[in-house]
Formats: C-alpha cells, sequence, structure tokens
C-alpha cells in the first residue's frame, strides 16, 4: 500500500485524502459537494446537480451548472470537480463543449469523465486549459485503458461490477478488477478503485490489491446531506445486496432495490424484451431521478453499489469520510 503522505493522487488533485465522491447526477448538490471538499477528499457536482426538474436546454443546462458552481466556490475554497459523460461520437455531444468552456471559464480545476473510450477532441481540450482528468471508462478493459494513459490522463478509475447507477459491460467484480488494472497500469498513472467501497474494511482490501485511492457513491448517500430522498436512504439502511434486482437495460445492466417499477423492470429483462425496451421503461435516467430524488418507485428506480450491506444507519459527510480514510492507515 502506497504512503498515504505521499500519495499521488492527493498531491495531483490538490486534496488532502485520496477519496472522490461520485457524481451520481442528480444526486448532488453545491451544498453536498462543497461538504465533502471541506472534509479533505474531492467533492464532485453530477450532470443534473442541484436540479430537480429535467431540461432539454442546453443554455438551462449550462447556467443552472454556473450557478451551483459558483455556489459550491463561496462554500468551499478546496478543490472540486465536475462531472463529464461524453458520446462516443463528438460531433454528437452537444452539451460537452459548453460544459467544458463553462469550467474553464469558472476555474473548475477537476473534470471526472465517464465515456466508454478515451476521446481527443475533448480531453485535449481539458489538457491544454490544465484541467486535470480523472477518467473512470465505463468498462475498464485493457485496451480502453491502455490509450487513456499513454494519451496522458491524470488518474484512472477502475469500476467493478458491484457498483450502483451505469454498471460495466463486463461481470468482474471490483476486487478483480482492481489486481488487473493495477498490472496494466503498472504505477504509470494512479490508480482509484470504485464499487462496494463503502467503509474501513473495503477501503483496506482495494488499497491491499494495488488501488492508490477510492471513488465513492453508496456511502455517501446514506448522508444528512445527501439530496436523495429520505424515503430511500430509509429504504437503503434495510436492504442489502442479496435484495437488489438486477436488469438489462442500456447500455448493458442496471439493479434497483425493491419496487414496483423495479420489479416490472426484472420481468421485462427476463422474457427477453432488448435492452432499449427495457430502458425506455425505465424512463432511462431519468427513472432513477423519480426514484431516488423523489422516493417514487411505483415510476422509478433506486441503485445502489453492492456496499450498502454494509451500511446500517445515515450518518454524515464528515463521519462517511473519517470511516474510509481510516482504512488507509491500518
Amino acid at each position: 500500500m502506497e504512503d498515504i503522505m505521499n500519495n499521488q493522487i492527493s498531491k495531483i488533485l490538490n486534496i488532502e485524502k485520496p477519496i472522490i465522491q461520485g457524481p451520481m447526477f442528480w444526486l448532488t448538490n453545491a451544498e453536498f459537494v462543497a461538504t465533502v471538499s471541506n472534509s479533505g477528499a474531492l467533492g464532485v457536482l453530477g450532470i443534473n446537480a442541484g436540479q430537480y426538474e429535467p431540461t432539454k436546454s442546453i443554455n438551462k443546462t449550462i447556467e443552472q451548472m454556473r450557478e451551483q458552481i459558483k455556489k459550491t466556490q463561496k462554500l468551499t475554497n478546496k478543490p472540486f470537480g465536475l462531472n463529464l459523460v461524453l458520446n462516443d461520437e463528438p460531433d454528437k455531444d452537444i452539451f460537452a463543449e459548453p460544459m467544458i468552456k463553462l469550467m474553464i471559464q469558472e476555474k473548475v480545476p477537476v473534470a471526472v469523465i465517464y465515456s466508454t473510450k478515451y476521446i481527443p477532441k475533448w480531453f485535449n481540450m481539458l489538457k491544454e486549459n490544465h484541467i486535470k482528468i480523472v477518467y473512470r471508462p465505463a468498462t475498464p478493459t485493457k485496451n480502453v485503458v491502455e490509450e487513456a494513459i499513454q494519451k496522458g490522463i491524470d488518474v484512472l478509475v477502475a469500476t467493478g461490477f458491484d457498483e450502483g447507477g451505469t454498471i460495466p459491460d463486463h461481470a468482474v467484480g471490483t476486487f478483480s478488477a482492481i489486481p488487473y488494472l493495477d498490472d496494466i497500469v503498472n504505477k504509470r498513472v494512479p490508480l482509484m478503485a470504485a464499487g462496494g467501497i463503502v467503509d474501513k474494511r473495503t477501503t483496506k482490501a482495494a488499497l491491499d490489491l494495488g488501488a492508490d485511492g477510492i471513488f465513492v457513491g453508496t456511502a455517501f448517500l446514506a448522508t444528512k446531506e445527501s439530496p436523495m430522498s429520505d424515503k430511500i436512504k430509509t429504504l437503503l439502511t434495510k436492504h442489502d445486496a442479496y435484495d437488489e434486482l438486477l436488469f438489462k437495460a442500456l447500455p448493458k445492466y442496471y439493479r434497483s432495490i425493491p419496487g414496483v417499477l423495479p420489479e416490472h423492470l426484472v420481468e421485462l429483462s427476463e422474457v427477453g424484451r432488448t435492452n432499449k425496451e427495457v430502458w425506455n421503461a425505465a424512463n432511462g435516467y431519468g427513472g432513477m431521478r423519480t426514484g431516488m430524488l423523489l422516493g417514487d418507485l411505483e415510476n422509478g428506480y433506486a441503485s445502489f453499489g453492492l456496499g450498502l450491506s454494509m451500511i446500517h444507519e445515515i450518518t454524515t459527510v464528515n463521519k462517511v469520510i473519517e470511516e474510509l480514510y481510516n482504512g488507509f492507515n491500518n
């Protein structure tokens, strides 16, 4: 395990603790993100941060995000990041360029990127403007990872099948993915682990397997500061990994705690409906908003990583980070 005082992730991102809060779309806002950053980790604004109603307007999206960035900057003087979810075809990606320009204008120091592959147009634009790149490939295969390292990303995130949200295409668990990618990376860039990491035990296991830091979502949702529905927070503490329902949808897999819509999505998946049909029935990411932000599992779904088994109470962001950080010191 790397000496915590010499941790490369902390140095690169200018943070005290090598912990990144997953962006989680709707389930972030300025107050939540600033609290994470003030606690020494890296808070990250999701692509719908602070919003309750969806919009397809680029201008409105950018201005809403600008408002969240400025609000975060008022609440913390520590670094924070912004999530970019990139389309494989840059010419069809109407949000990428204005969002990156916004980051440049507002001096957001870190981009946390989710995409299936390295996309030179956008990655180069970020690098030219000295924005650090934390790259989380959707499915971290050898070819995707190798290209990203050679092109100069700053930090790589190894995501295993244990994660919540959009699950990787291949059913490779987090604790199999980490040593596999550690061998490929071979210390050329720092490696973070994502999926099922919620406490000091899972943190220590990730570090022992080769990770330099951790990328965490579900544990942060189980906090008082999280904008997630209180109803869903309560359900989170009552369910474990064996309760979660796995269904196919675009691009490949999702999971949810039980509910009317999640059970229907499993049925559709099992009778052979296409991933697109199931995704449409879920109302895409809008279904996650309905389930997790609004607390409606009749019309939405609530996706958590498999680490929910170890979460038994709603606590605070500070306590979550303290618990996770203890895994670096054991």
